[in-house]
């Protein structure tokens, strides 16, 4: 195998998604020279609820395009993972509430993931920042969007619970207990892609999302050994593999082509 470089370092109630040129302009995406692409947020402000249990935010109250390529749907509610609860709260465009009403700040989300709770952990947080600072669409490996894409797929879905999922549409009290089984039994350490990466896409729907443009794996400490990336290979399904590391703070990103060397005389 031969190592190549791929990259450098460095409001919606339902399940329908609204498309992002149809959004408001409260949300502008500024380039500069020397420097990676940022949203820059306008007095917009969601809110949202720390389930602890689930380890993922509630959004109650969503202002901004964002949520159109960010969080999963659940019988009309949006949630979002830790990581992306700490990107919008980076960004100034997500207010968090406990179960309280007590606003939690920035650092008590840090402390969290620091902790590598909620199968999160620094480093893979790192790398979530750096693409989605760049545009990317990131979803969380086997996590659907909606119950919709799942119904939709042609393609069986590797969930726990699917055939349950699918009955939450009108049970509200199950959907708590799916977005558990989902979230809850992610590993840090699992050998298995972390995350579905889609190209910018103004026209991107959580309902009909499509294959993603390649599968994500964060290397844990050294990079993966060809036994490993046989292993990742196979789950993929054809989509392309990419496998990034984090050193320093430094995100680098590389995939692996197959070659045949001529046999020697």
């Amino acid at each position: 195998m031969e190592g190549k470089v791929w990259g450098f370092s460095s409001n919606e109630d339902s399940d329908d998604e609204v498309y992002l040129q149809n959004a408001s302009d409260e949300e502008e995406l500024h380039f500069s020279s020397g420097s990676v692409p940022k949203l820059q947020f306008r007095n917009v402000k969601s809110k949202g609820w720390w389930n602890e249990e689930m380890g993922m935010s509630e959004v109650i109250e969503k202002n901004g395009k964002m949520w159109v390529t960010t969080g999963i749907v659940r019988n009309g509610k949006t949630y979002s993972s830790i990581e992306e609860t700490l990107y919008l709260m980076e960004l100034g465009a997500l207010h968090l509430l406990d179960n309280g009403d007590r606003s939690i700040s920035l650092i008590e989300i840090y402390q969290k993931v620091a902790g590598r709770k909620s199968g999160c952990c620094w480093e893979l947080f790192e790398v979530y920042r750096h693409l989605k600072s760049l545009g990317y669409i990131i979803g969380q490996h086997d996590v659907p969007w909606s119950l919709k894409s799942v119904r939709s797929s042609h393609k069986p879905v590797t969930l726990e619970g699917t055939e349950e999922s699918k009955q939450l549409v009108h049970v509200g009290s199950k959907v708590e207990l799916s977005i558990n089984k989902l979230f809850g039994e992610l590993k840090i350490n699992d050998l298995k892609p972390d995350f579905d990466i889609y190209l910018p896409n103004s026209r991107f729907r959580k309902s009909s999302p499509g294959d993603p443009n390649f599968l994500l794996y964060m290397s844990r400490g050294h990079p993966p050994s060809r036994a490993e990336i046989e292993a990742l290979e196979r789950q993929c399904g054809g989509i392309p593999l990419k496998i990034c590391l984090v050193t320093e703070g430094r995100v680098s990103f590389f995939s692996f082509d197959k070659v045949e060397l001529p046999v020697l005389p």
